[in-house]
């Protein structure tokens, strides 16, 4: 799986397009903002993009995905579907962070966990992990060790829970049940910041160990 990174919006969040080296087919994952940016991309890059894959509904993470399913004729899929609130609450969010107005708008289909995605000869593992949101999911591609986590778990921290139905409990059981049993060279790529490894965070993240609660 080929991975390329824009960072999108002030808020840094790390656009993904991941594509299949084989096919040749792409997909965008959590376009936060900037369409305009994020189609100059694909334009640049000649991407065969063939949807939008959200892991989960806050604004920073989703905030092109409309605009980009209308420009390019393609579907959105994901989170999971007890992320809808976040989705209804698109306007709110949207003057909550700052940005320009938000109208809600909902995938074409909504992710269950042990779901596969196939993006031509890929296949992305779908595990929801709760609690930074309640319908956050992540996308796991075994073949690669790459697993794409949204804002579940960073570089030494852990997502945010202190937004609206967050759960600093249920996040710490999705990452050691979920994430913790990906082997520990898988690469985890991040919603915000840089990459990290299944290993490291087992061994040093602080939030997850119990040093920071």
């Amino acid at each position: 799986m080929q991975v390329i990174t824009v960072p999108v919006t002030p808020f840094m969040q790390n656009a993904r397009f991941i594509t299949c080296q084989s096919s040749g087919k792409s997909a965008i994952i959590d376009p936060g903002g900037d369409t305009d940016k994020l189609l100059a991309q694909i334009k640049q890059r000649d991407l065969n993009i063939e949807f939008i894959l959200l892991t989960h509904g806050h604004l920073d993470h989703v905030g092109a995905a409309d605009e980009l399913k209308s420009a390019l004729g393609i579907d959105i899929i994901g989170p999971h579907k007890d992320e809808k609130f976040w989705f209804d609450a698109l306007p709110m969010q949207s003057q909550m962070f700052g940005f320009a107005p938000k109208m809600p708008f909902y995938p074409d289909r909504w992710l269950d966990d042990k779901e596969q995605i196939n993006l031509g000869d890929m296949v992305l593992d779908i595990l929801h992990c709760p609690g930074h949101t309640p319908g956050h999911v992540v996308f796991y591609h075994k073949a690669s060790s790459q697993v794409l986590v949204g804002d579940v778990l960073f570089r030494g921290s852990v997502g945010r829970t202190d937004f609206p139905k967050g759960d600093a409990s249920q996040l710490k059981q999705s990452i050691l049940e979920q994430l913790f049993s990906l082997p520990d060279d898988t690469v985890v790529l991040s919603g915000h910041g840089e990459n990290t490894t299944i290993g490291y965070e087992k061994q040093n993240n602080p939030f997850v160990s119990g040093r920071f609660g």
